[in-house]
């Protein structure tokens, strides 16, 4: 399980990072350490998902983030394949510019539903 099983391990550190950020009282520097934690642990489900995928032989060691949720949404890793996209879409979004007020609406999307879906990849991935 190699390349897996440690970057399994990265992911859950990393989700118990966000969710260490989540927990604090909300002011623009927790807001931001929110985005910054949300963005990396973003990178790690979706190679942790491509790892995996490569180890049970789903997929070639290729593949874009698109590729990867929509490949472990076929073969049922993910529950809901839209709300992943749209959570890499936010996550792109955070990438490449900075927009207070969508950031803000990214945050409250983590709170609200990202850190969830992150939280059951956590769980199914610790199935595997």
């Amino acid at each position: 399980m190699g390349r897996f099983g440690e970057r399994r391990k990265e992911f859950s550190n990393a989700v118990e990072r966000l969710k260490e950020a989540l927990e604090e009282k909300e002011n623009d520097i927790i807001i931001d350490g929110v985005l910054h934690r949300f963005e990396f642990t973003f990178e790690l489900a979706w190679k942790t998902m491509k790892d995996y995928l490569e180890y049970v032989g789903v997929i070639e060691k290729t593949g874009s983030p698109r590729e990867i949720i929509k490949s472990a949404f076929e073969y049922g890793m993910l529950e809901d394949g839209e709300a992943w996209i749209k959570m890499m879409l936010a996550r792109n979004s955070l990438s490449h510019l900075y927009d207070e007020v969508k950031s803000r609406e990214v945050y409250q999307d983590i709170k609200n539903s990202y850190f969830n879906l992150l939280r059951k990849l956590e769980n199914k991935l610790k199935e595997k």
